[in-house]
């Protein structure tokens, strides 16, 4: 089994290598999802590349952002040079990127990003020229072990590094609250802030990092390729620790080998450990911190600046760096010059202190080992390609279709008479909802659920509404539905879907222009509370979430397990309706899932009516609205 190591810069690659890494992923400066790591040039990937190769080591570089219309030619353009620069592979996220480049000669790798967790999933990357899938962190090992043995290409899964708390790819609370794309590399991590729910608050969307490295020998017995380790933005010296320790274990070494390294590697960085979902569905989070705080060392009582290091649970050393906090608050730090009774250097009040080892002098040691980094350039320049876009004459349309995303029966029956299709979800009341639009004509999709491993999606004769590229196989005759959670970002998607809900992340200029040139049907989303988060912790349940700005988030919890955040106010595209039709939009998707009846049945008949006067009371029934990316866009 590979061992798949971060280098987020000439440092993190030199010391992944110099700890045993079978290959590297590494970015470029643009279209990689760790656009605040350092990442190199086009003349250092070159550079990178060869000094990998030269160590018998393969590389493989991300482009795993969604691409927008006009930065199609810069993508495919950069993809070509990383073939010509000898890249063992490519990480990739965007499904237009992907078809556009059929014919690049590259190993093509589907990033957790796609959403890859089924069966069906594997075979979908098989058929799409997808040599390998990196699956969903969510994944516990007994759904590994029902997918990857049989599985048409090669998988990786990561096993070292930040979880993230919502299902890879369909995170929208940076970009839709803060205007930063976690799906464009710009991730300000709203997870890592506290919040308030049933009069308790933490870091309730905060995940331990996963540690599974004594998960190593059965993920290799199950046959996946490679175990990844994530943690592009962290120092050289977990890059090089973090290799060391998953390379021993890869190797079957007895793990008092590598016990130094591994209680070294828990000091450089450490704001918790759990492992993942890989035992079964129970919560990583962690909610006392969400930084970095080294290893945890236990408390002690100081008086008068004074503290014995005997009292501590963990060993310490001279010199060792340590920290000192009393719940959120960091008091301060020091190294230590003695042990057994030691002083502060600084006034430290009286009282109990939780302490973290967040220095070792062994660090440096390993700072020597790796050395200064090499000089990295190379000499190929990026070919300029074009991405001709299709042309295609859309139907302007006066007015939209209305499509409603409905949970209940109750709800249904307040849209019904004004509704051109209804998304219902995957539920119990799914063929009463049937039969109701039935006796309507109205149209019934089924929503299928945002994660579902081992369950089969049929049809049933019905349409369905997917939100993962591989989470179902369409058959022929099958009308499909793509979600917005397919984060369609360009007009180069080349699926066989009935119909595409754009990304909620575009602006109404990018809109237009995808739509001049893409030949299918399009949806855009007009109203509703934007689901910023789908989670599988078990620990969330129905609830308000508060942020520190009095925002407040809506949580429910659906028939399979999986927590929906969703956003504090409503999207409100209402007097907007013309113009998106102009665009040649066929549809605008309403959501008024978990919603008062009373404001559903206003909603739907205010936008049925295309009457922009109504947004006054909807307004003041809604509590409030945004018209998220439509007017301001995304970076």
């Amino acid at each position: 089994m590979e061992i798949l190591s971060p280098a987020g810069s000439k440092e993190g690659l030199v010391a992944a290598i110099k700890g045993g890494a079978d290959a590297v992923y590494l970015g470029g400066k643009v279209f990689g999802a760790r656009a605040f790591s350092d990442n190199f040039t086009d003349k250092e990937l070159e550079g990178a590349v060869g000094y990998a190769h030269d160590r018998h080591v393969r590389a493989y570089v991300t482009v795993n952002t969604l691409i927008k219309d006009r930065e199609l030619d810069d993508a495919v353009s950069f993809v070509k040079f990383l073939a010509d620069i000898g890249a063992d592979a490519v990480l990739i996220q965007d499904l237009g990127l992907l078809k556009s480049l059929h014919a690049v000669d590259i190993r093509k790798h589907a990033s957790t990003q796609m959403g890859i967790h089924s069966a069906a999933g594997l075979k979908w990357c098989a058929e799409n020229g997808i040599s390998r899938a990196v699956l969903n962190r969510e994944l516990t090992f007994e759904e590994l072990a029902q997918i990857v043995p049989d599985s048409p290409v090669e998988t990786e899964v990561f096993v070292q590094g930040a979880l993230c708390y919502c299902l890879s790819g369909g995170c929208l609370f940076s970009s839709v609250v803060g205007g930063r794309s976690g799906n464009r590399g710009q991730c300000a991590q709203p997870c890592r802030k506290r919040y308030t729910a049933d009069g308790t608050t933490g870091y309730k969307l905060s995940n331990a990092d996963l540690y599974a490295v004594k998960w190593l020998p059965k993920l290799k017995e199950l046959g996946v390729t490679s175990a990844k380790i994530e943690g592009r933005m962290r120092s050289q010296a977990y890059a090089y620790l973090a290799t060391r320790v998953y390379a021993a274990a890869n190797r079957g070494d007895d793990p008092a080998s590598y016990a130094a390294d591994d209680a070294l590697l828990k000091t450089v960085f450490n704001r918790g450990f759990a492992e993942g979902y890989f035992g079964g569905v129970v919560s990583p989070v962690q909610q006392q911190y969400a930084d970095n705080r080294g290893f945890c060392l236990g408390q002690a009582q100081f008086r008068g600046r004074h503290f014995d290091t005997t009292d501590l649970k963990e060993p310490v050393a001279v010199r060792d760096g340590i920290s000192l906090y009393q719940g959120d608050t960091k008091v301060g730090g020091f190294k230590l010059s003695s042990l057994g009774r030691a002083a502060a250097p600084f006034d430290v009040p009286d009282g109990t202190y939780d302490v973290y080892r967040t220095y070792d002098p062994r660090i440096d040691v390993i700072k020597n080992l790796v050395g200064d980094p090499p000089r990295l350039t190379g000499t190929h320049e990026r070919p300029r390609l074009h991405v001709q876009p299709r042309t295609v004459i859309r139907k302007k349309v006066k007015l939209p279709e209305m499509s409603f995303y409905v949970s209940s029966l109750r709800n249904l029956q307040a849209v019904l008479p004004y509704a051109d299709r209804v998304y219902f979800e995957m539920n119990d009341s799914l063929t009463e909802a049937r039969q109701l639009c039935a006796r309507a004509d109205v149209e019934c999709v089924t929503l299928a659920p945002r994660f579902l491993p081992l369950g089969d999606l049929h049809t049933d004769g019905y349409p369905l509404m997917i939100n993962t590229p591989g989470q179902y196989l369409p058959q022929e005759g099958d009308r499909v539905y793509a979600s917005y959670f397919m984060n369609t970002f360009n007009a180069e998607l080349h699926q066989p879907f009935w119909q595409t809900t754009l990304s909620v992340e575009l602006s109404k200029d990018e809109i237009k222009n995808l739509a001049a040139h893409y030949p299918g049907r399009l949806e855009v989303m007009a109203f509703g509370r934007t689901e910023l988060m789908c989670t599988r912790d078990p620990g969330m349940r129905n609830c308000i979430l508060q942020d520190e700005r009095t925002y407040r988030f809506p949580v429910y919890k659906d028939g399979h397990g999986l927590s929906h955040i969703l956003n504090s106010t409503d999207l409100m595209l209402l007097p907007y309706l013309q113009e998106i039709g102009s665009f040649g939009v066929e549809s605008v998707g309403i959501d008024v899932r978990k919603r008062p009846e009373t404001l559903a049945a206003a909603v739907a008949q205010a936008y049925a009516e295309d009457n922009v006067r109504a947004k006054t009371s909807l307004v003041e029934m809604c509590g409030g609205i945004n018209y998220g990316a439509y007017l301001r866009g995304t970076d």
